[in-house]
């Protein structure tokens, strides 16, 4: 299948598809939210063979998909909760990603859980760690992971020498894997387009559309682009927009649906060489679990856990958020860290999903960690969930809206690895030449390895055409500029911050949120989408306006003074919308 590129022309084709629902045939199904639910929502729909658009108020994972622990899991914490069906069928879909379906973006990754108590701790743990695998390996094919390993105190200070633990003896050795969230989601989108569906980003839906039976049969939506509005027809209108859930639902005029919390995480950034160790760690703290995840040149610490009942658009950090986390990694470490350390940050709500539904809600289909159901006839509603299960959610939701006719028309998406997929071990064995070819490192040639697999051969393609796309930005190594015009050219970028958020991720990868690289990379999107000088200016000014606004809140004691702060200097920002769809 020839990867399609999603571009200017083809948003553009995507909205008159829906305008022309209106008087050809309406959509087989329409999804609202661009997060990695709703991306594997609008795969799963259109790999049955059916039409399918889906649209995103604002960029693709521009919710909580981009902003995850970026783990691909089975959820230790769910076998304290015995659950055990769970996860397994989490464990099953990492396997899935490792295996077939995405082997270029989610990575392995061993992670150590220290002991402190000879006997019961290493008992509890192991057989804990033990029943993973057990589960993990109940799913047919190869094993995605090795299987866990015991360690002593030696192995454990030799895997990671920074970790000061004075009475550990040793340590319980298991695998998980990493993914980059945000890429996952657009290559999702990308994969769906290419199989048939119709993205359009920056569309927000204002109101679900009835007929006079009450029968839900499309959605007026509304162009952020442009301010233009139209309405749109569709036989099965699926919402999957996380934290938005209840918003969207509403827009139906019903009192049904689901009743969803969001829940504040945050995560912070610290270079790879202030903590000395080779594996990632997993800790429990009084309120959450903490993880320190090796990703690429830094250490990726989080999270915790606290309501959030403000602008679900711009959640934020706060100092204490931030020293919180220092703390407990600093109460580990043989090392301190300080705020001084930390390259950048996150913050990302979690859409927790409340048992039961609302009254007036037909039917449900219930999991521990998500739900389907139906508020309105023709309106299927999805809530809970995480990033991990996404597949399996989108499944189900598209098999809820179908009904009787899912059986004829099963789910295929275990067997549809995503673009990039197909190739990758041959781009593997490349990368040695092209190192020698382009001066590139070894560590630059993973990433992009990680981050396209065999797309790397069309970044290829544009150095062909284009010599200085080989070159690193001057002012982050870690990226080519390639990688800026390649993303402005195939994956659907209308505004500087998507490249500065989530097609590269130096909002919390590069110091000051990245604010010295955005004439390098204005100008190199400016050439690939006829940006004028009074566009660049407006672009650099709304972002650096969010920068700024985000470093200032991270001063503020709590969350309402740094959201206050936050909103008054981001103001420059261009509006953002109702309806991301996230559900990590």
């Amino acid at each position: 299948m020839q990867p399609r590129a999603l571009t200017g022309e083809s948003r553009e084709r995507g909205l008159r598809a829906l305008r022309e629902s209106m008087v050809g045939d309406p959509l087989d199904v329409l999804v609202i939210g661009g997060g990695v639910t709703g991306a594997g929502a609008a795969l799963d729909a259109a790999t049955r063979g059916l039409s399918t658009a889906v649209v995103e108020a604002q960029d693709w994972s521009s919710g909580t998909s981009q902003w995850s622990t970026k783990l691909v899991h089975g959820g230790l914490r769910y076998l304290q909760m015995l659950d055990f069906k769970l996860v397994h069928e989490a464990l099953t879909e990492r396997g899935l990603l490792l295996n077939t379906l995405a082997p270029h973006l989610v990575k392995p990754m061993p992670f150590l859980i220290p002991l402190e108590h000879r006997v019961w701790q290493r008992a509890y743990y192991g057989a804990g760690v033990t029943l993973y695998d057990v589960l993990a390996n109940i799913m047919p094919g190869r094993r995605a992971l090795p299987i866990h390993q015991h360690t002593s105190r030696g192995g454990l200070q030799k895997q990671f020498p920074d970790l000061r633990h004075d009475t550990a003896i040793g340590a319980v050795k298991y695998w998980d894997a990493t993914v980059d969230d945000a890429r996952l989601v657009t290559t999702l989108v990308r994969t769906a387009h290419t199989y048939g569906a119709h993205a359009t980003n920056r569309v927000e839906a204002v109101r679900i559309v009835k007929d006079e039976h009450g029968t839900v049969i499309g959605a007026e939506l509304a162009d952020l682009e442009t301010g233009e509005r139209f309405e749109v027809r569709a036989k099965h209108v699926i919402n999957c927009t996380g934290v938005w859930t209840e918003d969207v639902s509403d827009l139906a005029d019903t009192d049904g649906g689901l009743s969803v919390l969001a829940s504040k995480g945050i995560h912070v950034v610290i270079p790879r060489d202030r903590i000395q160790g080779t594996s990632g760690l997993f800790l429990q703290t009084e309120k959450s679990v903490l993880f320190f995840i090796p990703w690429s040149r830094y250490w990726i610490l989080g999270t915790t856990d606290t309501p959030w009942e403000l602008d679900r658009q711009n959640p934020v950090a706060t100092s204490a958020d931030i020293d919180y986390v220092l703390e407990h990694a600093n109460a580990v470490l043989k090392t301190t860290l300080t705020r001084d350390d930390v390259v950048g940050w996150y913050a990302g709500l979690r859409p927790l999903l409340q048992p039961g539904t609302k009254e007036g809600t037909d039917s449900a289909k219930v999991s521990r960690e998500h739900t389907v159901a139906s508020p309105a006839p023709g309106l299927t509603v999805i809530g809970g969930g995480k990033l991990t299960t996404y597949r399996v959610m989108a499944k189900d939701a598209v098999d809820f809206a179908l009904g009787g006719r899912a059986e004829e028309l099963p789910c295929i998406t275990d067997q549809i690895p995503l673009l990039g997929a197909v190739g990758e071990a041959a781009m593997r064995r490349r990368m040695p030449a092209l190192r020698r070819r382009f001066g590139w490192s070894e560590q630059l040639t993973d990433h992009l390895l990680h981050r396209y697999g065999s797309l790397v051969e069309e970044l290829l393609a544009m150095i062909e055409e284009d010599a200085s796309l080989a070159q690193t930005l001057e002012h982050s190594s870690a990226y080519l500029r390639a990688e800026i015009a390649y993303a402005c050219r195939s994956e659907g970028v209308l505004h500087l911050e998507d490249l500065m958020m989530r097609r590269t991720r130096l909002i919390y990868e590069a110091p000051r949120k990245g604010l010295d690289t955005l004439p390098e990379i204005a100008a190199l999107a400016a050439a690939e989408l006829g940006w004028d000088e009074a566009r660049v200016t407006s672009e650099i000014e709304a972002y650096t306006a969010r920068a700024e606004a985000e470093i200032a809140a991270a001063d503020e004691p709590d969350d309402q003074s740094a959201a206050r702060v936050r909103d008054h200097l981001g103001e420059v920002a261009p509006l953002q919308a109702m309806g991301s769809g996230n559900d990590a």
